[in-house]
């Protein structure tokens, strides 16, 4: 009898003991390469380059480390997405990487709670997507002489998508030729994004009402594995 008691106690010191549960993996944000230093994050995970859609969280960073504020469904380009450092403009691809969020902006107003600087987009207000303007990949109002109107965007025609908006911060504190402008994290549209991101409008709004600029929150843009898995950047 003594034998079988120890035998079990072995076995049961072997196979761990009873109930408890084996630890789930670590927050997001914690295995990643680079958080952008601050105390805020967004995560934009697809399941793979060629994927439409995929899922926004977002993250704040505690004594305790990163833990979940809220989550939305996304879409990203209809090209899927792409490096961003090798993103060639007109692919409808979403660069992927990390990037801050120099402000917010909107054809309506801002949502309560809202702290980023916030810019409302009337009719004068385009953003300037033509490679030849001096004025690339920036806000412009009235639409200069330099930048052409088939090439940039006039704002206040996307009614639903830039309903609510933050500027991503892709190929804009120096921006090349050639890669790309004007890429977002916007309201929903009726399907595939042209490289940005987007969510729910609700979702949008709870994002705006979250972030912080003081708490100096970035966007980290990617794929659950591979070359541009998320956790890269």
């Amino acid at each position: 009898m003594r034998g079988f008691l120890v035998t079990g106690t072995v076995l049961l010191a072997l196979s761990g003991s009873p109930g408890v549960a084996p630890a789930g993996p670590s927050p997001l944000p914690e295995r990643m390469a680079d958080t952008g230093g601050g105390t805020q994050l967004i995560t934009a995970e697809a399941p793979a380059t060629g994927s439409t859609t995929g899922t926004v969280t977002w993250w704040d960073r505690g004594e305790d480390g990163w833990t979940e504020a809220g989550s939305a469904p996304a879409r990203f380009g209809a090209g899927g997405l792409t490096e961003g450092t090798t993103r060639v403009q007109g692919t409808n691809t979403t660069p992927t990487g990390l990037y801050d969020l120099p402000y917010a902006f909107g054809t309506g107003t801002a949502p309560p709670g809202t702290r980023y600087p916030y810019r409302l987009a009337g009719d004068g207000d385009w953003w300037c997507q033509d490679n030849e303007s001096t004025s690339y990949n920036r806000w412009v109002r009235p639409l200069p002489a330099d930048c052409r109107a088939q090439e940039s965007e006039h704002l206040a025609a996307y009614s639903t998508q830039y309903a609510r908006a933050l500027v991503i911060g892709f190929n804009y504190h120096r921006p090349v030729r050639g890669r790309g402008a004007g890429i977002f994290l916007h309201v929903d549209g009726k399907g595939a994004t042209a490289g940005c991101v987007s969510v729910p409008a609700a979702a949008m709004d709870r994002i705006l009402a979250w972030a912080d600029p003081a708490r100096r929150p970035h966007i980290a843009v990617g794929t659950e594995s591979g070359p541009t898995a998320v956790t890269r950047y």
